[in-house]
């Protein structure tokens, strides 16, 4: 199982951050003809994006392509069970992803909408957030 970790990173720790606003960037669809696009905001972990990545993948038989438009590279810490508190910041437990509503997470091409609508759907239930199956068709007639 590989992973989605960052090569290297300036800073080992960050800061929770702010996450309000909807998606301006990574909200339109960009390599395939179907895509899976969040409602609500929220972290997904490098584990879920995988377990996600791996849902659509065994679906397909793995026919047709798979982006992943998302990448972790927020370190999230954890203190460890039943110690004190204080003595600083946790150690990296694992890397997220922050979406807003309106990211693509996923993108599939080369198969039929039917099989990417049951691949997407599949791949939803694996991740903490919201999500709607959007084709590039549909995408263009919303804006």
């Amino acid at each position: 199982m590989a992973l989605l970790v960052p090569k290297r990173a300036k800073y080992r720790k960050t800061f929770k951050g702010k996450r309000g606003g909807s998606a301006t960037r990574n909200n339109a669809i960009a390599f395939g003809n179907f895509g899976l696009k969040t409602m609500d905001r929220g972290f997904i972990s490098s584990r879920q994006i995988e377990a996600a990545r791996r849902a659509m993948t065994r679906y397909t038989q793995r026919g047709g392509r798979i982006w992943i438009r998302i990448f972790p590279d927020k370190p999230i810490t954890k203190h460890p069970a039943e110690s004190r508190m204080g003595s600083g910041k946790g150690d990296v437990e694992g890397y997220v992803a922050v979406v807003k509503p309106g990211n693509i997470i996923f993108e599939m091409g080369a198969v039929t909408v039917d099989i990417a609508q049951e691949a997407m759907r599949l791949a939803s239930h694996k991740l903490p957030v919201k999500t709607r199956f959007i084709t590039k068709e549909t995408e263009y007639s919303q804006q």
